[in-house]
């Protein structure tokens, strides 16, 4: 699935305020409302935008998610998880995320960590297989090892977050 940058360039700059919670943006479900914000990233963002260019901007932060979401619908053991998620919503709300945390020019739309990974029974396993998969993906876009292991430094707590420690 293939998300042209500018398309999504105008929903990720737009203040999460501005966005209708009750209306689900076009190809999205619609999704209970709740409350909006940059903190519901799940980390602070790096203080400039070093990272954001390494990882090749928007253009290429698009097509990191749409090669995480790929491989995690491929994979057994993640794919449960991802065939019946909104993949429209979770690769928006993904880009939205990476580029506010990787001081991008992004707005964080999303639910929170907490929120978002609730009920689905994430274990320790799951989430390796997930990040095995984001490192292929910054693989393939050719974002440096010392800028992969920097995001992921920065992705890491949420771990604790979204793993169901009552499966584990």
């Amino acid at each position: 699935m293939k998300f042209p940058a500018l398309m999504i360039l105008a929903a990720l700059m737009a203040p999460a305020a501005a966005q209708s919670q009750t209306q689900a943006p076009p190809g999205e479900q619609s999704v209970a409302p709740y409350a909006q914000g940059d903190a519901n990233a799940g980390a602070e963002p790096f203080k400039d935008d070093r990272l954001f260019k390494a990882l090749h901007g928007l253009a290429g932060l698009d097509r990191v998610v749409a090669e995480l979401i790929r491989e995690n619908q491929a994979d057994p053991r993640t794919a449960d998880f991802f065939h019946s998620s909104d993949t429209v919503r979770l690769h928006r709300t993904l880009v939205e995320q990476l580029c506010y945390l990787a001081g991008g020019p992004c707005r964080y739309t999303g639910m929170s960590m907490a929120q978002a990974h609730a009920h689905m029974g994430v274990q320790t396993k799951d989430f390796d297989a997930v990040v095995e998969h984001l490192e292929r993906a910054l693989d393939l876009e050719g974002v440096p090892f010392r800028d992969q292991a920097k995001l992921l430094a920065k992705l890491a707590p949420m771990k604790r977050i979204m793993v169901d420690q009552d499966r584990n």
